[in-house]
């Protein structure tokens, strides 16, 4: 496909995926689950709100390029620092405009995640295809080890919306009776960082290659498994880490990827979807009462439901698009995780109080809410 260039120059190989949500797309571009891929927007009309510096989950741009239908180069929204066209030159990022992107999303869900190209140095059709079908893929690639941090960090920054069960001190922050939370950044987006500081709890965020030991040295409450790219499968030393976190009885949330990785420390195997859940209106059951939540997804890999073994681990949640695990509780340890980002930045917040429940199970010893 050809189409006109509004980001940086270059060329890039990454695993082309679609994401159906209508709004958000700085912190989709922004999500490090999204590293090594190239997002296809399915909302024809991508950058009328410009972007900003407050709704950023990471650092930087984490996708590899971005194509849309069409672009706004001019911003309407009063929060808008610069245009998306700016901003994505300014990350290096490639993107594209005009592609028929209903056809391309089609062909994803038909033929499945495929590797794609995109480049505005090279418009020999041949010779890019060549170079799609060369690149080595995602698949058995530890992505985490891009994106995790350098160094243990105290993260104090919340959002808007305040519930704070605990005590503040003089200054109005989490004073030292509120639980303390050791985050494992595999890819962590901010807004997980924000939801829990909000609920009240103190962050530790740790790198992905933290043992166990060091982390229980921190003397949390809680551990929070969190959100990341690629293939869990090729994670064995993060779920090694994990299986002492359980052995220890301390309290785990996963989220995505970190729910991939207490399965696979369950004894769980993973599998490549066809085309992956990415965007904001995937409805998952809550098998126990029946309730039914929209969610926001991204991720390409999920959990084998017939490798776990059913004396340990109970499946809490089901996608009902196509029936993948969506949640687990240990039945022998205070743990539990979700598939899916309860964090909502972007997405529908039905599952904010997921980091209510992970409060209760530091605060009561057990995971029976979910």
């Amino acid at each position: 496909m050809r189409g006109k260039s509004f980001g940086a120059e270059g060329e890039v190989c990454a695993e082309v995926v679609f994401n159906t949500s209508m709004t958000g797309y700085q912190e989709i571009l922004t999500d490090p689950s999204y590293r090594g891929q190239m997002i296809v927007m399915t909302c024809p009309h991508i950058g009328n709100v410009g972007v900003n510096a407050q709704d950023n989950e990471s650092a930087r741009v984490q996708a590899s390029a971005l194509i849309a239908h069409e672009i706004e180069t001019t911003p309407s929204n009063w929060r808008a620092t610069k245009s998306l066209p700016e901003w994505l030159r300014e990350q290096n990022v490639i993107a594209l405009t005009g592609i028929d992107t209903r056809l391309l999303t089609r062909r994803l869900r038909e033929r499945g995640v495929m590797k794609g190209i995109v480049s505005t140095t090279d418009d020999d059709p041949a010779r890019l295809v060549e170079k799609a079908r060369a690149w080595a893929g995602l698949d058995g690639r530890d992505l985490v080890r891009e994106v995790t941090c350098d160094e243990r960090y105290v993260w104090t920054e919340s959002t808007l919306k305040e519930f704070a069960p605990f005590a503040r001190d003089a200054h109005g922050k989490n004073s030292a009776r509120a639980p303390h939370v050791v985050a494992y950044d595999y890819g962590i987006k901010f807004n997980i960082l924000r939801r829990l500081v909000a609920r009240g709890c103190r962050v530790s965020v740790v790198p992905a290659s933290t043992c166990a030991k060091d982390s229980l040295a921190l003397d949390p409450d809680g551990i929070v498994l969190s959100n990341g790219p690629g293939d869990p499968a090729a994670l064995p030393y993060l779920a090694e880490t994990v299986r002492e976190f359980l052995a220890a009885r301390i309290p785990l949330f996963g989220i995505c990827l970190g729910h991939q990785i207490l399965g696979i420390a369950l004894g769980a195997r993973t599998f490549k979807l066809k085309f992956g859940h990415h965007g904001g209106n995937h409805p998952v059951q809550h098998l126990a009462s029946g309730r039914i939540a929209v969610t926001a997804q991204n991720h390409n890999y999920a959990i084998d439901a017939d490798s776990l073994d059913p004396r340990r681990v109970e499946i809490t949640h089901r996608s009902l698009n196509d029936d993948c695990v969506e949640g687990l509780r240990v039945k022998d340890a205070p743990a539990f995780s979700v598939q899916y980002h309860p964090e909502s930045s972007p997405g529908p917040h039905d599952s904010d109080d997921l980091f209510g429940q992970f409060i209760r199970v530091m605060m009561n010893g057990n995971a029976k809410a979910n």
